[in-house]
């Protein structure tokens, strides 16, 4: 049975249970709200509360969305595009991309020895291949054209 969302105590309760699972983002977190039948001035009010007590931070999605999709095997740009559509700010992923730490060059290296055990194309229809599969998890091409060519040797 589904809760009515029609008071801030049932709004507040949803927002703690949706976050108490993972972190979210506001915009993300007033739109599953909002499915749940919340109207706009409950979950604003909800959000800029939540916010106000720290349990709910822009900051602290960002980084565990970027280190997590990182740890699956995608690239900056697919990471970017995918904060993108869930209705960040520009300025922001760009930070936190950054803040990560993360080794980019690595992480290609290490996604592509999982997919192809280190193999090198033997063959421009093979190379297509691979550089695709890289590309579609959201690498640079320069980074995927260097790893490709096999003069990306440190």
């Amino acid at each position: 049975m589904s809760t009515v969302l029609d008071n801030p105590v049932a709004v507040r309760r949803a927002a703690m249970d949706l976050l108490a699972r993972r972190e979210h983002g506001r915009v993300e977190l007033g739109r599953k709200l909002r499915k749940r039948g919340a109207t706009q001035e409950l979950i604003d009010a909800a959000l800029d509360r939540l916010t106000e007590e720290g349990l709910l931070s822009e900051a602290r999605y960002l980084e565990s969305f970027v280190s997590y999709r990182a740890r699956s095997g995608y690239g900056p740009l697919r990471i970017r595009e995918e904060l993108t559509q869930r209705g960040l700010a520009r300025a922001d992923i760009e930070q936190a991309l950054r803040d990560s730490g993360i080794d980019w060059h690595e992480q290609l290296k290490d996604t592509w020895q999982r997919k192809y055990a280190g193999r090198l194309p033997s063959d421009m229809r093979e190379r297509a291949q691979q550089g695709r599969f890289l590309s579609y998890r959201g690498y640079p091409l320069d980074l995927i054209g260097r790893l490709l060519s096999g003069s990306d040797e440190d």
